[in-house]
Formats: structure tokens, sequence, C-alpha cells
């Protein structure tokens, strides 16, 4: 093996640690949203309130795009990310509601 290729070898590998460790932290960092969301579930239906707020998501959605536009990734991107979370947790929501 070529000193290039060991060298693109050793870096290719540095590259997928780091990778795997940022999946890591995404899964845990769900986790802990979504436990958060669930007990904000529990306090809206224990209270009779609507499972979505419409306000409050178009207000994270902007400040998302924000964070995604300092991070320098698609906004785009961020957003669709950010509505797939809002339905599940919605959807999660609803059903608890009934």
């Amino acid at each position: 093996m070529t000193d290039a290729i060991a060298t693109a070898a050793s870096l290719l590998r540095e590259h997928r640690e780091s990778i795997d460790r940022l999946d890591a932290i995404l899964v845990f960092t769900l986790a802990e949203r979504f436990k958060h969301t669930q007990s904000v579930g529990r306090l809206k239906a224990a209270h009779g309130l609507p499972p979505s707020d419409p306000v409050r998501e178009e207000a994270q959605i902007a400040r998302l795009t924000d964070l995604a536009k300092q991070a320098d990734l698609d906004p785009d991107f961020a957003k669709k990310f950010l509505a797939f979370i809002i339905q599940e947790v919605i959807k999660h929501h609803e059903s608890h509601h009934t």
C-alpha cells in the first residue's frame, strides 16, 4: 500500500468514526426531544388543549431555518426534517388525545 493510499484510508476511517459518533448523538438527542414532547402531549391532553400549535410550529420552522443558515446547512432540508419531526409528535399527541 502506498503512503497516499494509507493516508486516505486513515482519513476515511477518522471520518467514519466521526459520522458514527454524530449518528449516536442524533439518536440520543431525538430520544431526549421526544421525551419532552411526550410530556407536552400529556399536559395538553390533561388540560384539553389542541395537539398542534400552528403558531409555535411556524416560529420553530423560522428559528430552525435561521440556525441552518448559520450552520451552513441547507435550510430546505432543515425545514423538511423539522416538519417530519413535528408530524410524528402531532401523531403521537393525537393518539393520546382520543
